[in-house]
């Protein structure tokens, strides 16, 4: 029910977050979503990719610092309070949200919000319960 991301710092320079997806493209590991947080002399590359195992050894091998973590992938209509209707139901059990990113599928007519929780298992399970379809990594790759 969890899938999984991967997590990169990167130096904040120019160019590094092209050596990043250089490699991956050079392997032939599709990113699917991502999101970019930083500080003054590094950021965190998080990504949501085709492959994530080969990514982590890929990146590992190049020296990079690569982390494999899980988190939670929803699917919500393409419309307006679609974020806020799983907001509000984490909020009503309790659950934080440490950060999250998304992307929208035109062609689909869906969106997939990834969320990482201050509890992932039980953040997955609340939603699937209340009706928020929790992707897995195969049905995150069809959107």
């Amino acid at each position: 029910m969890l899938i999984k991301q991967i997590s990169v710092f990167v130096e904040n320079r120019p160019g590094s977050l092209a050596e990043v997806t250089q490699m991956l493209a050079d392997n032939g590991i599709d990113i699917h979503a991502f999101c970019v947080a930083d500080t003054t002399n590094f950021g965190i590359l998080r990504m949501m990719v085709s492959d994530p195992d080969k990514t982590f050894a890929v990146l590992r091998e190049a020296q990079f610092t690569v982390s494999m973590t899980k988190i939670v992938a929803v699917r919500l209509q393409d419309r307006a309070g679609g974020l806020h209707d799983v907001l509000v139901a984490l909020r009503e059990d309790g659950l934080s949200v440490e950060y999250a990113y998304s992307f929208i599928s035109r062609s689909s007519g869906f969106a997939a919000v990834l969320l990482c929780l201050d509890d992932n298992e039980k953040g997955a399970r609340l939603l699937k319960d209340r009706g928020f379809p929790v992707l897995n990594a195969e049905e995150m790759l069809e959107i």
